[in-house]
């Protein structure tokens, strides 16, 4: 294990289909590291097929964290995501082997490493249906004032229409009795005791990436997504994850309002749309390490090219050189 104070670790972050898995894998049999997963999906039970959560042969005996243990009806946010990483984080370093922290959420992954610091909400549905009715009631204006006399800055860039944003505003501040504004103060005064390395998987012809997208909504119905998301919509239709690319968009072909090859076009549609979102969120991050995968010609140069470059940063930053 690196000094504390110069803990570094490895970021597999890109796209849908891009590879990921793999590339952690490969990376932390190299590094004797355990795979802590950053996709907001893949954490929920009984849904692998349509979330692409990795398979046993996949994982390769190399130890996965945070997939597949939240039940499907329960809800789950960024604070819990952020307690849970660090947690198991500390865990696998305690062990003496390398966190390689592998997905595609954006969002989990750029607060992990600013280390920011949440105030986890308990759930409080009769509060957000008391500010929904009102919202109905007495109209936007009225609601964003009264945010205005608690939380001003907030309340300043929202506009009226922004309903959710609104209602969400004042649930926080009735929850846990801060503001938004203070909260996001409050999330970014620490800063990380950890040095990341952030890869990102991206290709210099688009194409290539869209064709790996039509590959896994193949793969996705030829394993068995139909069953899975047809039992997911019938019996936890309320669930966050009936919400994600995979399922949504198999509801009309079981409504009866589409045929299957035209639910699949529009799964591929939106998959695609999905990974350009990804990349323009990565892009945004001056840390990340633009990693092209059609620039080499097989997965093992690829992974090669990844290892060589994290033994580098480790010798800028003054670790170990090995």
């Amino acid at each position: 294990m690196l000094p504390q104070e110069k803990i570094v670790y490895p970021i597999i972050a890109g796209p849908t289909a891009s590879g990921k898995t793999a590339a952690a894998v490969a990376l932390a049999k190299r590094l004797n590291g355990e795979v802590i997963s950053a996709d907001s999906m893949q954490l929920y039970a009984d849904v692998s097929v349509g979330t692409a959560r990795p398979t046993q042969e996949e994982m390769q005996g190399v130890p996965h964290h945070l997939t597949g243990f939240l039940p499907l009806q329960e809800k789950y946010s960024l604070a819990r995501y952020l307690e849970d990483a660090n947690r198991v984080f500390s865990a696998v370093l305690s062990r003496g082997r390398t966190p390689v922290l592998c997905g595609g959420t954006g969002l989990y992954i750029q607060s992990f490493m600013e280390n920011r610091q949440l105030l986890e909400e308990s759930a409080q549905p009769l509060l957000r249906k008391e500010l929904l009715d009102r919202m109905q009631e007495e109209g936007a204006d009225h609601l964003l004032q009264e945010l205005a006399q608690v939380d001003p800055q907030t309340a300043a860039r929202l506009h009226p229409n922004d309903h959710h944003r609104i209602v969400r505003a004042l649930e926080v501040y009735y929850t846990t009795g801060m503001t938004i504004t203070q909260q996001d103060a409050l999330s970014k005064t620490a800063p990380s005791p950890y040095t990341p390395c952030l890869f990102v998987l991206n290709f210099r012809e688009r194409s290539r990436l869209y064709e790996r997208i039509d590959q896994r909504v193949s793969r996705m119905a030829e394993n068995g997504l139909l069953e899975e998301a047809g039992r997911v919509l019938e019996t936890n239709p309320e669930a966050t994850v009936t919400q994600a690319i995979g399922y949504k968009e198999l509801q009309p072909y079981f409504s009866g309002d589409c045929s299957l090859e035209a639910a699949l076009d529009a799964l591929r549609q939106q998959t695609r749309r999905y990974a350009k979102r990804q990349l323009s969120w990565f892009r945004r991050m001056p840390q990340a390490r633009m990693i092209y995968v059609d620039d080499y010609a097989s997965a093992s140069l690829l992974f090669d090219a990844i290892y060589q470059q994290y033994q580098e940063f480790l010798c800028e930053e003054g670790s170990l050189c090995r």
